[in-house]
């Protein structure tokens, strides 16, 4: 089977490419120059950043251009490519697409990028952007496959974890460069300075204060140096006392919908993709 290509390496987007990795599919991850991950210990996007990027086992690697990720790429060895608006995808056309940006909404991807079309999350129809959108709210659809229709749209409201929501993701209060004042997996105090943002003209008088919003573990973070706006998500904390040991693995999220990929890739790989309700384009036979 031709390379699988994933656009997004985030944390959801990272447990379904570890997933199908672990499953025998390569993977060829597309992202941008500058990716935005708070959860970046489970991200393979911060192989743009380090080169490379190990998540429970499996490491990725940046590879400088097409011709070395198709040459260095392999099952257990995905690699990650800077290409924002999925350029290669005018000349490549892979068995597999997988649209994981989780913008909430269609960056470019058209059903006929790939013979099997999947859009994790809102922004997508199935049977129009994508073969089949797969439901990413929590809830008792976490991981449903819409093969008419659409993804419950962004509420912009986290999953309640012991009573806490909203509360528990940190926006920019400001426009500037964050700069980091806790790390992922420390334990903080709420409305313990945690960051700071400054401005690009680096005066330190206007320096905008990020505080935790309740106490817990930092279990994302954004990068230091990150340039944001305000509104921008910078944290995310967890209030449960042993969220340290979920920091560096993959969400239970991530790994239901990963699933759910899974199962797609292998029904479509047996032509069998047709029992949810939508032939797809190219299935093998």
């Amino acid at each position: 089977m031709k390379p699988v290509i994933v656009r997004g390496g985030g944390d959801l987007a990272t447990g379904t490419i570890h997933r199908l990795c672990r499953s025998g599919y390569p993977v060829i991850i597309l992202e941008t120059e500058q990716p935005s991950a708070i959860r970046r210990k489970v991200s393979f996007c911060e192989a743009v950043y380090e080169g490379r990027m190990t998540v429970e086992g499996i490491t990725c690697r940046l590879a400088k251009d097409w011709r070395e990720a198709q040459r260095t790429v392999s099952p257990r060895s995905p690699v990650l490519l800077v290409d924002p608006l999925g350029d290669i995808l005018r000349e490549y056309h892979p068995d597999v697409l997988i649209d994981a940006i989780l913008a909430k909404r269609n960056m470019g991807t058209r059903r006929d990028m790939g013979n099997l079309t999947i859009a994790l999350g809102p922004g997508f129809t199935a049977g129009e952007d994508a073969h089949y959108v797969i439901e990413t709210m929590r809830g008792h659809d976490l991981g449903r496959i819409i093969s008419r229709g659409s993804a419950v749209p962004n509420t912009g409201i986290p999953g309640i974890i012991e009573g806490y929501g909203k509360e528990r993701v940190i926006h920019a209060g400001g426009t500037g460069r964050f700069s980091p004042l806790a790390g992922i997996g420390e334990w903080v105090e709420k409305d313990r300075l945690i960051g700071k943002i400054q401005n690009n003209a680096g005066d330190s008088k206007t320096w905008i204060p990020v505080r935790a919003s309740i106490s817990g573990v930092v279990r994302g973070m954004i990068r230091e140096g990150f340039p944001v706006t305000e509104g921008f998500k910078i944290a995310d904390i967890d209030p449960r006392e042993d969220a340290v040991q979920y920091c560096d693995t993959i969400s239970d999220k991530a790994r239901c919908i990963a699933g759910s990929v899974l199962e797609l890739v292998c029904a479509w790989e047996k032509g069998d993709a047709g029992r949810y309700g939508r032939f797809c384009e190219g299935e093998k036979k």
